[in-house]
């Protein structure tokens, strides 16, 4: 079955949600065609932030640090329940734009998921600089990309209007606020990292059915704005 995904490499909830998706495929014996797509939560972002991401997210939100730290806990025993080591404290969050071409180009090669998963674990559990260009490359290596063909796109704009037209979809197209969204076959639309067992309803949906497109409740989402919490903003 297609399944198209919009996500960010920051997004906790994007993670959680590419985990649950995974089980409950599994379950449902469901083989999965993942087409991945960009969505930058802070396309202003610098490559590397100065601050930490806890004091980052207060400053921006008008939240007291113990309240971030608060939600970056409670978002870290959801991520631990999926099999995620989600080490909030030395996460190292920055621009995201080099990140998604390099997953264009993975998935290009057709090694999209294995980009995305890189990512993820790299920033949520290694706490590297997601946005430097040391740490693009080792992830790119890790999952056997040319590294010569890595040069090429991080010295070039290749894959910038992938990255720019998905963005373009999910806003003027689809609507997307937050992330993670999810299109199953091209026809049944899921926001947020829901349940499994509510991805599995959706599966089976997909499958069964040829209504069209319809969006379950937003849940559990990061917002445009670069805003995760458990509850959509």
């Amino acid at each position: 079955m297609r399944v198209d995904i919009w996500s960010d490499v920051v997004c906790p909830f994007c993670y959680i949600g590419k985990k649950r998706l995974e089980a409950a495929a599994e379950q449902a014996g469901v083989e999965l065609e993942v087409h991945w797509h960009s969505f930058e939560l802070d396309p202003e972002a610098p490559l590397r932030q100065e601050i930490s991401n806890s004091e980052r997210l207060a400053q921006k939100y008008g939240r007291t640090l113990a309240e971030v730290e608060d939600m970056q806990r409670n978002i870290a025993a959801m991520a631990a329940a999926e099999g995620i080591e989600f080490n909030w404290e030395n996460a190292n969050s920055g621009n995201t734009f080099n990140a998604h071409r390099i997953i264009h180009l993975a998935q290009s090669k057709g090694l999209g998921s294995e980009a995305k998963e890189a990512f993820f674990y790299s920033y949520m559990t290694q706490g590297l600089p997601i946005g430097e260009r040391e740490t693009i490359e080792d992830v790119a290596a890790r999952i056997g990309l040319n590294p010569v063909e890595v040069d090429d796109v991080l010295n070039s704009d290749e894959y910038a209007d992938f990255v720019k037209f998905d963005q373009e979809v999910a806003r003027d197209q689809l609507k997307v606020t937050g992330v993670p969204f999810f299109v199953f076959d091209q026809r049944v639309a899921l926001a947020g990292a829901q349940p499994r067992e509510v991805f599995l309803q959706v599966l089976e949906k997909a499958m069964e059915t040829a209504h069209d497109t319809d969006t379950a409740p937003d849940v559990n989402q990061c917002d445009a704005d670069g805003q995760c919490d458990s509850t959509t903003e």
